[in-house]
């Protein structure tokens, strides 16, 4: 490390009396920055409880083009006046101390390394960086006690002296892709939630309750609607013993009525039908569990809300037998080890991530399906990734293949011969399309899950034959951001060396080219990750692969199949920082 950049990373320098912004006034593009450019603003002064902060490192992320997309309209941004009060953008991002408060001198100093969460929670309140407070496409910005002390203590995590800074700001989607794989579903009825039992039109009437019940504590409510006279028997006297209290409704009607606000935490769907689910399935609330015990009445497709799946982490699973507490068996997450993978939609950056994932992992899959509709993306994964195929290759077939070209059932076909015809254990939604999963959900195994990753809009219904549910056993799930845990954990990951995030980075510009860099991922111009450099303004938005002719002592440096890494960040910051 040059002296310079060595300086740079701890905190050196005289700090400027301006510094540059993208603010963003409103819906579209053009309301970003004045007159296509950044703004210079004076650089704000830390009170006794806040830092000053400098953004080293930004990754543009999709969710920046949907606040853009839909200014204030954005459910983030409901009430705010964009032009007067503008948004600055960038969630992903690396950042160093540079002044400190009076007041936080015994915690913080010059040069302090951190990341950032960007689901920021303060007295209840979301504040999410990039979107209610500023985000990372400006130079630098104030920390105060919001982040510092917020409901889940302080939203930054150090970093490590030799981690990269892009490796930093990539660190918060690489943790959403971690959390897809470390979600935890409920293993029996909510404590102090609500529950419906409702029986359909092909109940077994041998139906028994076995344990749904926690040890930690009972739910607070249990409606039953129509249940057989045994049942309703048993449920009642393991209610009354755990205090919950139980009330008995006449009909399916009685339960809607025409209240459809969702507020059951455990809907327990016995002989449903089709018809009986769609009525139904709108009243879970969020975090809720839907447990179909037995398969009789569910021949033909249900409408399943696969929006909800992913923003409201609701959990489909079932039961062939006649007993309720089979329903709540554990639920696997993580994909299986040495099984098949189907990651459909794979061409883009949280794709790409999925793939490196399973790639790396201590045991991955032995087949990896990827997936797009168009090949001249997707042929470029094989192509980026070569070297960890290549050292996969003895336990792992990797196999491409686009949907454009052929017809759907030989689309299907093609994947479903990948795994001699025995189905996916694991497929991954990273397409925001209905018709995919609906395309897709007929391939999995027996115990198979999907994974619903794209954010697909609450109300987008996939027509799915359930009966796979509880006959198959397989399970639909769904993720939506991270946890602060998680984003700790995706960072311990990287400074071990187990991933790297680096090898998501297709593109790097200066501050200046964030407009530019938006667009191109607005319109999916770049199979990988952009990262802005905010401290050098000038730099054009160039793909890796360019730099050998506009900074070659950089692109020497770059890894295996032109890829980023902390020494070419090193080599770019010596060449570009003023």
């Amino acid at each position: 490390m040059t002296n310079k950049v060595a300086g740079y990373q701890r905190g050196e320098g005289t700090l400027p009396d301006r510094h540059w912004l993208w603010p963003l006034y409103g819906q579209g593009l053009d309301a970003l920055g004045r007159d296509g450019a950044p703004i210079e603003v004076p650089l704000p002064v830390p009170a006794a409880d806040q830092l000053l902060v400098r953004h080293d490192a930004v990754g543009l992320c999709f969710s920046d083009t949907k606040v853009i997309a839909a200014g204030e309209s954005h459910p983030r941004l409901l009430g705010r006046d964009m032009k007067q009060n503008p948004v600055v953008l960038g969630h992903e991002v690396a950042l160093t101390v540079v002044a400190v408060g009076a007041h936080l001198a015994d915690r913080y100093r010059p040069g302090d390394r951190f990341i950032m969460q960007a689901d920021i929670y303060y007295r209840g309140v979301g504040l999410a960086y990039g979107y209610a407070l500023q985000g990372g496409l400006s130079q630098y910005n104030l920390v105060g006690e919001e982040i510092l002390n917020g409901d889940e203590g302080c939203y930054l995590i150090p970093m490590a002296d030799a981690t990269g800074y892009a490796q930093g700001a990539l660190t918060e989607p690489w943790a959403c892709v971690v959390a897809a794989y470390r979600i935890v579903y409920r293993k029996a009825w909510k404590p102090g939630g609500t529950v419906a039992v409702v029986a359909g039109p092909a109940v077994d009437p041998d139906t028994v309750l076995g344990d749904p019940f926690d040890p930690a504590g009972a739910p607070a409510q249990v409606l039953m609607v129509g249940l057989p006279a045994g049942l309703r028997a048993e449920l009642e006297a393991a209610a009354t013993a755990r205090g919950s209290n139980l009330t008995a409704l006449d009909s399916l009607e009685a339960l809607v009525g025409t209240d459809v606000t969702p507020r059951f935490d455990d809907l327990v769907l016995l002989g449903a039908d089709a018809e009986m689910y769609a009525r139904l399935e709108p009243l879970a609330a969020k975090g809720a569990l839907i447990a179909l015990v037995g398969a009789a009445g569910l021949a033909g497709p249900a409408p399943v809300d696969v929006g909800r799946l992913h923003y409201d982490g609701l959990g489909l699973m079932g039961t062939a037998s006649a007993e309720i507490g089979a329903a709540y068996a554990p639920i696997r997450t993580e994909f299986q080890p040495g099984g098949c993978m189907a990651l459909v939609g794979a061409a883009g950056p949280m794709g790409q991530m999925h793939f490196q994932r399973a790639l790396q992992a201590p045991v991955p899959p032995r087949v990896i399906a990827a997936t797009s509709r168009v090949m001249d993306r997707l042929h470029l994964l094989p192509a980026k990734y070569a070297s960890l195929i290549d050292a996969r290759s003895d336990v792992t077939r990797v196999l491409t293949l686009a949907s454009t070209g052929i017809s759907p059932e030989a689309f299907v076909t093609a994947l479903c011969n990948a795994t001699d015809g025995k189905g996916y254990d694991d497929v991954v939604i990273l397409a925001p399309s209905a018709g995919v999963v609906e395309q897709t959900y007929p391939l999995l195994a027996p115990g198979g899950v999907m994974n619903i990753f794209a954010g697909l809009p609450r109300g987008t219904r996939a027509m799915l034959d359930l009966t796979a549910v509880v006959s198959k056993g397989v399970r639909l799930i769904g993720s939506s951001g991270s946890l602060i845990d998680d984003l700790r954990h995706m960072l311990e990951v990287t400074e071990r060396g187990a991933l790297d995030p680096n090898l998501s980075v297709v593109a790097v510009a200066g501050l200046n080219a964030a407009k530019e860099g938006l667009a191109g991922v607005m319109h999916s111009q770049y199979p990988g990750k952009v990262v802005i450099y905010p401290q050098v303004l000038a730099f054009p938005l160039t793909r890796l692969s360019d730099l050998a002719q506009s900074l070659p002592s950089v692109y020497a440096k770059l890894g295996p199949n032109e890829s980023w890494t902390v020494e070419a960040e090193r080599a770019f910051l010596e060449e570009l920082l003023p």
